[in-house]
């Protein structure tokens, strides 16, 4: 293993103390007073990154604050470690092994040598067969058994294997060719796969099994059922490599499976789950929307590489919403955060941040293995409005637990077919909700609006509710690509402040295992060596299904 950088306690530095000692009196300060003593700063805390515009004016943070957070990230090197993960250095400690996903986006006449290996010449090597088959796929070349061409393709992963590709395909539907349809499924209940064949044609649809080790217990469950579906609709003797391929590195069982391995796709263990969406495992996005759009994808991502990689600390997005998040998390007591798309299409932006930042920064122990002692990582929930603001936003503006939030919004609705009043209403929409969760409403200003003294209280909201919001010109993949870019560096950069390995994910392993062990005993009846609540869940589920 390679040797884990060891380091000072993050809680022992000066810039920590400093900001320590500079916390009290920002807990008091309203954003009405920040904005007072400082009105040009909403065209001063702006950052351009692509064609990412972000606003970091609404957050309560004066630029004494700002200062003291960058002052952190120096000393915590932040800047040095990005260049680490850029450059291929074995940042994931605890597997020794690079964190290489921007490698995924290098340009073709990049060099990037890694362990002795140009890992650019590798990557482009598996996006030209990508989107060799890919093309096939499109232009009918590739069919069927029966000869038809293939109009349905159903990925088949979970993880990183599913939310990245599932995300991006609802993101740019619009992109999708309308004679292709893609389906996603991931949950080990049966549910979720008989739901995504109801409707579909067995002659015509292609299944991508996404699993790196190809032993994936919920992956190849759902793979050998729609095996024995594909079977029972077509015959036992139909051609199973005319209808899976497969994105993983284990040739001998995706062989065992039935699938050539010829049409199987690999990818890199430096490459973690969720930051596979610009890898092969977004074989079922390049279906749909087509390799040319795929590469403007990657191009996005290349975009804010470019930035994060050359831009000053101070002026840096990614680094900034990171600082600003712990910031929030340290020091002024939240523990979740918001992500509200104002945009339909990014209905799973939220759930695919969830795994980016909870599976990279929920640990407990430093890099060097020691506890930590104090926060780490966000709980990251959201959805996307205005449909947030008729379910949870209440809560944000008159709760008791103060929720910073980001706002992505754009320019020009994705399908230009839309009527504008509708886009500019949506973004009338953001743009005031920003407002008011940071100015909210005085009892004062209540009180003159006319109201009844008695509704006074319940009409006052308190607002100091800080935000990002990030503006773009239209959701193309290009700027998928930069959002998802960008907030990979958040994670990155967040990790490297907190001194902890954001590039494993041990905490998923414990429950999957238990799992197999627990199947195993509900399969022969035995009731194993547990606690005696799970032991009496287990008899009582072994009796309900035999009542049944």
């Amino acid at each position: 293993m390679a040797d884990t950088p060891t380091r000072s306690p993050l809680t022992s530095t000066s810039a920590w103390q400093a900001l320590a000692s500079h916390q009290p009196r920002m807990a008091e300060l309203h954003l009405r007073e920040i904005f007072a003593d400082d009105p040009d700063r909403g065209e001063r805390m702006v950052v351009q990154a692509g064609d990412l515009h972000v606003d970091f004016a609404k957050h309560r943070a004066t630029t004494e604050t700002l200062e003291l957070l960058v002052r952190l990230a120096e000393e915590r090197d932040v800047a040095g470690r990005l260049h680490a993960l850029f450059t291929g250095e074995h940042v994931n400690t605890t597997e020794d092994r690079p964190a290489l996903h921007t490698a995924l986006r290098r340009r073709r006449d990049d060099r990037l040598e890694v362990d002795g290996v140009d890992v650019v010449t590798q990557v482009h090597e598996v996006l030209d067969r990508l989107s060799a088959f890919a093309s096939r796929v499109r232009s009918g070349e590739w069919t069927g058994s029966t000869g038809r061409p293939i109009r349905h393709v159903v990925n088949i992963g979970i993880g990183g294997s599913d939310l990245g590709p599932a995300m991006a395909a609802t993101a740019l539907r619009n992109w999708v060719r309308d004679d292709l349809d893609l389906r996603f499924v991931s949950n080990v209940d049966g549910d979720d796969l008989v739901w995504a064949l109801r409707h579909v044609d067995p002659e015509t649809t292609l299944f991508i099994v996404a699993s790196k080790s190809f032993t994936t217990l919920e992956t190849l469950t759902n793979a050998r059922h729609a095996k024995a579906w594909l079977h029972e609709r077509l015959g036992s003797e139909t051609q199973v490599e005319r209808h899976f391929v497969a994105l993983s590195t284990n040739a001998e069982a995706v062989s065992a499976f039935g699938i050539d391995t010829e049409n199987m796709f690999g990818f890199w263990d430096w490459v973690g789950g969720r930051y596979s969406l610009d890898s092969a495992i977004g074989l079922s996005l390049m279906i749909g929307i087509g390799p040319t759009a795929f590469g403007e994808l990657l191009e996005g991502f290349r975009r804010i590489d470019d930035h994060v990689r050359e831009a000053p600390l101070a002026e840096n997005a990614s680094v900034l919403m990171a600082l600003l998040n712990l910031w929030y998390r340290n020091f002024l007591g939240a523990s979740t955060q918001a992500v509200l798309p104002y945009s339909d299409v990014l209905a799973r932006f939220p759930a695919y941040l969830q795994q980016l930042e909870m599976e990279s920064n929920g640990k407990r122990v430093t890099v060097d293995g020691q506890p930590v002692d104090h926060h780490t990582g966000s709980i990251v929930w959201g959805e996307p409005g205005t449909n947030g603001q008729h379910a949870f936003y209440q809560l944000l503006h008159q709760g008791t637990s103060m929720v910073p939030c980001d706002l992505i919004g754009f320019a020009e609705p994705t399908d230009q077919s839309l009527v504008s009043e509708h886009h500019d209403l949506l973004t009338a929409n953001m743009l005031a909700q920003a407002e008011a969760l940071a100015f909210g409403r005085t009892a004062e200003e209540v009180e003159a609006s006319g109201v009844a003294p008695s509704l006074v209280p319940h009409r006052t909201f308190p607002g100091n509710v800080p935000s990002t919001t990030i503006l773009a010109p239209r959701l193309t993949p290009s700027v998928l690509g930069q959002l998802v870019a960008l907030y990979e560096h958040k994670v990155a950069a967040q990790g490297f402040l907190w001194g902890i390995n954001s590039f494993d994910q041990w905490g998923v392993e414990l429950g999957k295992q238990l799992a197999t062990t627990i199947a195993s005993e509900i399969a022969d009846g035995t009731d194993g060596d547990h606690d005696s609540s799970t032991t009496a869940l287990l008899r009582r589920y072994r009796a309900m299904r035999g009542e049944l």
